[in-house]
């Protein structure tokens, strides 16, 4: 994106001076430039810091991948080239991941971070220290803020569920584990409790910030997913968010400009993360998916890492409708070529042969240089450098409409529902329109999905082929949602996760469901409480 929201010079200050988060959730300062001295003559730049710091979570061992590789999406498996790694990504695909996999450390800092700043400029705003600009008011700036916090927390509910919940800079005592019930409830009550002061403006003024309609599909997300988190469903109450934003944005008309480069201006995208090649960076998922070779395909000026690994799972791939144009605009598939059309070459198992990649993998473990397909969903322009410009579509209209069809479909009206679905697949079969409409009866049908675990490419172990409760409904999901970060959640709401084998992944048990507290987080602070089965 070309960045144009805030003073980014100020922004990007702000976030090379952030103040680290020990996991005692203590500040350390590593700059001059402190709380106490710093100049907040401009309250968006001060607040710029919560946002962008929602930036380091879209890494290859961070968020963004621990969401999709432990899901029955995508894999990184080891190669020729490495990707080994102590082992750290299998144990993601194998659901083996303890509180020593790094990947976990950084996302626990990363929501963290972003906490201890919204705490921070929540009670600066509140005390006068940060001003807010004119036409806004105090309570507006401050709620903003709230639901970033809440934002954060709701992740933290997800992925780690019992954890630290804290509130304010004040008290320096060391934080006790709260239950994942209290923080979902505390998420739930912030939102509500900020809405009504939101700004509703549609404006670039509140690009890639959180307005009310942001807030709202915030909200959708935390209700879907209430009965995961708090033992109750509340799909009516999601239901209600969704209609509420239904109306102030629209579907693109090509699936594939939602995730172009420039994609700042896309009518679909609610809430974005900004990311600029070179202002605001943290966003390349083409160096950990890409093959080295594919510098060329695109005269990069980086070249990705090795032979690459972020693939898709074969089954996965097998569900799509070869006529579904989302497969292609999704994944990388087949012969590779360079700018002026020459073929790429293989420089491993494949050296001096043209790259071609394919579908089938032999297990999650293992591959070949050019098994699996790779990331096609965003745009890698020429001349890229490893950071890319697309903005990452966090929240999104297709995916209110997907909410709204779910809940619509789990209280009893699928009629309604398939009306919706079929609205957002549209676009996906221009050449085939007659393919576009679902029926009722099918999204309550059990997912084609073919579940098992696989050996030597086939499938030696079928496991639980119990049928999955509006499975089709999954694997529309699926496939509208793929490299989108939402596979995770989707898989345990519908009893996937800890139920299913898929590649080398085999169930494990219900409290895979969470992920452990980091070590290093309980080495620190002797209060906190390891989950269950740790």
């Amino acid at each position: 994106m070309r960045i144009k929201i805030y003073s980014l010079a100020v922004i990007l200050l702000l976030a090379t001076l952030i103040t680290a988060c020990k996991n005692s959730l203590e500040e350390v300062v590593y700059s001059d430039v402190t709380s106490s001295n710093y100049n907040y003559d401009n309250p968006n730049s001060a607040i710029g810091i919560v946002y962008a710091n929602m930036r380091n979570m879209f890494g290859h061992q961070n968020y963004y991948m621990l969401q999709e590789t432990t899901s029955d999406e995508l894999v990184m498996p080891a190669n020729a080239s490495g990707w080994d790694d102590g082992g750290i990504y299998k144990h993601m695909h194998l659901h083996t991941y303890n509180s020593e996999d790094p990947q976990l450390n950084g996302m626990f800092n990363s929501f963290y971070s972003g906490i201890i700043n919204a705490n921070r400029i929540i009670e600066q705003v509140e005390s006068g220290v940060i001003v807010p600009p004119s036409g806004v008011s105090k309570e507006t700036l401050t709620s903003e803020i709230r639901i970033a916090r809440a934002f954060y927390y709701w992740l933290v509910c997800d992925n780690f569920g019992n954890a630290p919940l804290v509130t304010g800079t004040a008290d320096k005592t060391l934080p006790n584990t709260a239950s994942r019930k209290d923080i979902y409830n505390f998420v739930v009550t912030e939102i509500n409790a900020s809405l009504p002061a939101l700004s509703e403006s549609l404006d670039k003024s509140m690009y890639g910030r959180f307005n009310k309609w942001a807030a709202k599909a915030l909200l959708a997300n935390v209700y879907l997913n209430a009965q995961v988190y708090s033992g109750e469903t509340k799909w009516a109450e999601c239901l209600a968010q969704c209609n509420d934003i239904i109306g102030k944005y629209s579907l693109e008309a090509n699936y594939a400009d939602i995730f172009k480069s420039q994609n700042e201006n896309s009518p679909e995208i609610i809430f974005a993360i900004p990311f600029d090649q070179t202002l605001a960076q943290g966003f390349f998922p083409e160096m950990y998916s890409w093959h080295g070779a594919l510098k060329g395909k695109k005269n990069m000026q980086a070249t990705p890492w090795g032979s690459g690994s972020a693939m898709g799972v074969s089954q996965f791939i097998d569900t799509y409708s070869p006529n579904d144009e989302r497969l292609g605009d999704t994944w990388l598939i087949g012969p590779q070529f360079a700018v002026d059309g020459s073929p790429l070459l293989g420089s491993y198992d494949q050296a001096g042969k043209p790259l071609n990649f394919t579908k089938n993998l032999p297990n999650g473990l293992f591959t070949g240089e050019s098994e699996g397909y790779r990331m096609n969903k965003f745009e890698v322009q020429l001349n890229a450098m490893q950071n890319l410009n697309n903005d990452f579509p966090f929240f999104r209209y297709g995916q209110v409409l997907m909410m709204k069809a779910e809940c619509l479909l789990r209280t009893g009206d699928a009629g309604q529902a398939a009306t919706l679905v079929s609205q957002v697949r549209a676009r996906a079969f221009k050449k085939n329109p007659a393919e576009a409409p679902v029926t009722a009866a099918a999204l309550q049908q059990n997912s084609v999905y073919k579940f098992g675990y696989v050996e030597n490419y086939n499938i030696v172990n079928a496991g639980d082929q119990s049928t999955i409760q509006y499975g089709k409904f999954l694997d529309e999901l699926g496939y509208e949602f793929a490299w989108e970060g939402f596979r995770r959640r989707d898989d345990i709401r519908f009893g996937v996760y800890t139920k299913k084998s898929w590649l080398s992944h085999k169930p494990l048990g219900e409290d895979k469901i969470l992920f452990p507290i980091p070590q290093p987080a309980l080495n620190s602070n002797p209060n906190l409480k390891q989950n269950p089965g740790y």
